[in-house]
């Protein structure tokens, strides 16, 4: 680069100054993408997935201000400015004072970009997003970066959310994957708005629902975002149909991470072929011992007993039966309610025994 060049080469922004916000575009009820500039003219760089810290005011805090984290919603594929978008909880303060004051011309001050998801690094050629709510996030970054890139994009994107009027960026996903075969949008709601028919997905991500959205989910790298407990069911969902979870990489959006050290350990429950379990199935007073990867209904079959059972795997609840001690690890796709669950109640199609366990049949 010769030395007119390196004068006339845009400064990078850094958090040492203000950010100056240019827009506020309203999302959802109690949603809005917040955009910002550098009033210097200082353009952003930043990994796609990556998060901004915002100093927000408080007077009724500590200091007169919060900070809060929010994942950086824009591409640095375009960096003549930045964009986040936030939604308010029912205990929201910074979002909410962000919702109620935040307005164009405005300035505040930001700490970062940081943090370690993103696919910035990855040399993997198929994705998998998965997020919920406001999780979309950080997947709408990393897809806008690939989509500005060019190339053969191969992303199948998922996104649940309570219902359809509720679903962040639908119209621009929407329309990006309209120009492309490489963006594949699966979109699962709670239930349809009201009079509004809906026809997609409906009801909880589960196992069956990621075989029919991404048959090859096997060969893709994954991505998650969402409230813990969603991505635990993920993880469970992909664990459970022999996922390499060494390609899985996942985000709270309530808990950015920072550096590695800050990175949660998941102690989710995987059953092990190599581990015995003993089931007692107290009603026959019969004891079976198995490996913790066969299920409950497997051993019963083993021991010569018999489970009434349908589809195999956790749909329709036919094999529900009482589990009196012990744990199992139950990964099943709707066909058994919290409730059943909570009074000890499992389907044995989809439960591997851990130790000891007891069943009345």
């Amino acid at each position: 680069m010769n030395e007119l060049s390196q004068k006339s080469a845009p400064a990078i922004w850094s958090d040492s100054e203000l950010l100056e916000c240019v827009s506020v575009v309203p999302e959802m009820p109690n949603t809005a993408s917040f955009s910002f500039r550098a009033p210097s003219g200082a353009l952003f760089a930043y990994d796609p997935g990556q998060f901004l810290t915002l100093e927000i005011p408080a007077l009724d805090q500590p200091g007169g201000m919060v900070h809060r984290t929010y994942t950086i919603s824009s591409s640095p594929s375009r960096p003549r400015s930045i964009t986040i978008t936030a939604k308010a909880q029912p205990d929201s303060i910074g979002t909410r004072w962000m919702l109620d004051n935040l307005k164009p011309g405005m300035t505040i001050r930001a700490i970062g970009p940081a943090g370690l998801f993103s696919n910035a690094g990855s040399r993997a050629q198929k994705y998998l997003f998965i997020s919920a709510g406001s999780g979309i996030t950080p997947m709408m970054s990393m897809t806008t970066c690939m989509w500005d890139e060019g190339g053969n994009l191969d992303v199948v994107f998922i996104n649940c959310a309570s219902r359809p009027s509720e679903i962040i960026f639908r119209q621009r996903l929407e329309q990006m994957a309209s120009r492309t075969p490489g963006l594949d949008l699966k979109f699962v709601v709670e239930e349809p708005d009201s009079y509004r028919p809906w026809t997609g997905y409906q009801g909880y991500f589960n196992q069956l629902m990621l075989g029919l959205m991404a048959p090859d989910y096997l060969d893709r790298e994954v991505y998650c975002c969402g409230p813990e407990p969603f991505m635990q069911a993920v993880r469970e969902a992909l664990t459970g149909l022999g996922f390499d979870m060494e390609n899985y990489h996942q985000e709270s959006f309530g808990a950015p991470v920072a550096t590695e050290a800050d990175a949660p350990d998941l102690d989710d429950v995987v059953p092990d072929s190599a581990t015995t379990a003993e089931l007692h199935f107290s009603l026959s007073d019969v004891t079976h011992k198995c490996a913790e990867t066969d299920t409950v209904l497997g051993a019963a079959k083993a021991a010569g007993l018999n489970i009434p059972s349908g589809c195999t795997f956790g749909v329709c609840g036919t094999c529900k039966v009482k589990k009196t001690e012990g744990e199992v690890h139950m990964v099943h796709n709707g066909g058994i309610s919290e409730d059943d669950i909570e009074a000890g109640y499992i389907l044995a199609c989809c439960s591997n025994p851990i130790g000891s366990v007891s069943v009345e049949i």
